[in-house]
């Protein structure tokens, strides 16, 4: 059976401005689901910067793709949203929407295919997601306070759980990386955003300067079993057609411990130090 291309794989669908980048770009795409993906998203990320105007009370939570966002998005609306809506109201948001459909992202899901977003219809303050860095964010952002809550998640956790996430995308597809192929693809910082030394650290300097309002969080162990297991999220769909619960995974902390050799644990530990070795900021590991 012949599969054809997604739409949005299409280039008469793409703009012009999208087509330059995507061309720079393809050749540096290793893994096929990094290319699927940026050829959709790419649209998204400009009209983005383009149109979006950021207001005083908004809060944007930041994180790279698999850094537990959804559990960051679930914990941020419970938390500004606790006046309004009780965490033991039997129809609370929670229990009825996915997180990424109540705090949606901009670049994925507000801007993109050609979307304008209605943003009448949000309360204040405005709870929105990102996976851009700083240094791509609209200048309405960018120049203004708004705050940002950033996310990081142990590196290796998040390397198992992307790699996890593509095989699930690609489970009827041939074109698929080894394990070790991934990692080298990791190590080299090849990303749908940027690599993750600079995403971390553009936001981290950020966090360090009074004209900005981030905050920066390290994950903690958290449950996210009950979460799971809602009907809402075991077996409903995004607008697109993905499910719910390819966004789910175990969530444990110290997972990575089953995959990674100790000769690939220390040359991630050397990539990273390397890195990050003249800011000043550490990581843990559990």
């Amino acid at each position: 059976m012949t599969i054809s291309s997604p739409k949005y794989l299409q280039e008469d669908n793409q703009s012009e401005e999208c087509q330059k980048l995507l061309h720079l770009t393809k050749r540096r795409m290793m893994c096929w689901i990094i290319y699927l993906q940026l050829s959709r998203f790419l649209q998204g990320e400009i009209a983005f910067q383009q149109q979006f105007q950021a207001e005083y009370s908004d809060i944007i939570l930041v994180t790279t793709p698999r850094s537990r966002t959804i559990w960051l998005k679930s914990l941020l609306f419970a938390l500004v949203n606790r006046v309004k809506h009780h965490v033991f109201e039997p129809n609370h948001p929670l229990l009825v929407n996915n997180p990424h459909v109540i705090v949606p992202f901009l670049e994925h899901e507000l801007y993109v295919d050609g979307r304008v977003p209605d943003f009448s219809t949000f309360t204040s303050p405005r709870l929105l997601a990102t996976h851009m860095p700083f240094s791509s964010l609209p200048n309405s952002v960018k120049d203004s306070k708004i705050k940002h809550v950033y996310l990081c998640r142990n590196r290796r956790d998040t390397f198992i759980s992307i790699c996890h996430f593509k095989n699930n995308l690609l489970f009827h597809h041939n074109d698929t990386n080894s394990f070790e192929e991934m990692f080298d693809i990791f190590c080299e910082g090849v990303s749908l955003y940027d690599p993750f030394w600079n995403h971390v650290l553009d936001y981290w300097k950020k966090n360090h300067r009074k004209a900005y309002q981030n905050t920066f969080v390290n994950e903690e162990n958290c449950d996210v079993e009950d979460e799971i297991n809602l009907e809402v999220n075991t077996n409903g769909k995004f607008s697109t057609g993905e499910a719910y619960n390819l966004f789910y995974r175990r969530g444990e902390i110290g997972y990575w411990k089953i995959f990674f050799t100790t000769k690939l644990s220390d040359k991630l530990n050397h990539t990273i130090e390397e890195m990050f070795q003249e800011d000043g900021l550490k990581f843990s590991y559990v």
